[in-house]
């Protein structure tokens, strides 16, 4: 009988977990496997009705993605640059922007409930919803910021093309930012709730500053939060294919050209899937390594500055 109990106790959170096992195995690991096996394989649309018998290309997908002096190898260079300098930018921004709206918020004083409801806004809408609204407020001629811009305070020559050459990763930037510090927000201004009110009170009479305030208690206090809160914001913004393909389609332009929109314009629009699915893995393995790298990094500064 004590057995049984005992074998119960151990068994009920495998089995709890069982089904999101299950869940993980079927929508992730089958089909990344499934992916690393196309990598290796000469598959078009020609052979991907019958990918299993597609012709083995062994590292020939791989020696034509990273061949940076080719087309091929050329572009996804281009566009892993942009996708770094767009994902530094993104996390950056979004940071402080919901740091600094988190700090403002936690001091008592009228409509802060209303102002807290309206920043979480952005995140709250639906992606296709808010990125489709920038898609029209861009719009060259119909535009809203245009007509701000250019028609009221007259800050532009001519009416800019925002969707287009350079200024569409201006505009890439300014939707992601839009869309993704509220998150930043929700997390820091959680975070604020758990640091003691008495060290302030405490500074204040030492005769500490706001900003000194800010910068010997509030940041130090959430610093393991925010080791997380950019973890986070770097792979989404990395991964980021919702943004680019609702606000330019299937084609980004070149300043605006992310490494997720451009694997899928390998894939799908020129259909080679072999060589689509070699920049994936590629993708997964530079992700990988600096997750591992940043995760070692912090959890060594966390140590010494315990000790």
């Amino acid at each position: 009988m004590r057995g049984r109990t005992r074998l119960r106790r151990v068994g009920l959170p495998y089995l709890l977990l069982l089904p999101a096992l299950l869940l993980e195995l079927l929508v992730h690991l089958v089909p990344m496997v499934i992916g690393i096996v196309m990598s290796f394989k000469e598959l078009t649309q020609l052979q991907i009705a019958h990918w299993g018998a597609a012709p083995w290309k062994a590292l020939g997908n791989y020696r034509v993605t990273v061949d940076f002096d080719a087309p091929v190898g050329a572009t996804l260079l281009h566009s892993f640059a942009v996708t770094c300098a767009f994902s530094v930018l993104t996390v950056g921004l979004c940071w402080v922007l919901g740091t600094a709206a988190a700090i403002f918020l936690q001091e008592n004083f009228r409509g802060r409930g209303l102002l807290r409801a309206l920043f979480l806004t952005p995140y709250a809408l639906p992606v296709y919803a808010a990125v489709i609204t920038w898609a029209f407020l861009f719009q060259r001629d119909n535009g809203l910021v245009n007509h701000v811009l250019h028609d009221q305070l007259g800050l532009t020559g001519d009416r800019p093309f925002w969707l287009l050459g350079d200024n569409s990763f201006v505009a890439l930037l300014v939707v992601s930012v839009w869309k993704t510090w509220p998150f930043a927000f929700l997390v820091v201004m959680a975070a604020l709730q758990s640091i003691p009110k008495d060290l302030y009170e405490a500074a204040a009479l030492d005769g500490a500053g706001i900003v000194r305030q800010i910068r010997r208690i509030t940041l130090p206090s959430l610093r393991p939060i925010n080791q997380v809160l950019l973890l986070v914001l770097f792979l989404w913004s990395f991964n980021d294919f919702n943004t680019p393909y609702v606000l330019f389609g299937k084609a980004a332009p070149e300043a605006a050209d992310l490494l997720s929109l451009h694997i899928y314009q390998s894939s799908f629009v020129t259909w080679n899937f072999g060589t689509g699915s070699a920049m994936s893995v590629l993708l997964l393995l530079f992700l990988l390594v600096v997750t591992a790298g940043y995760l070692l990094a912090t959890s060594r500064g966390r140590k010494s500055a315990d000790a």
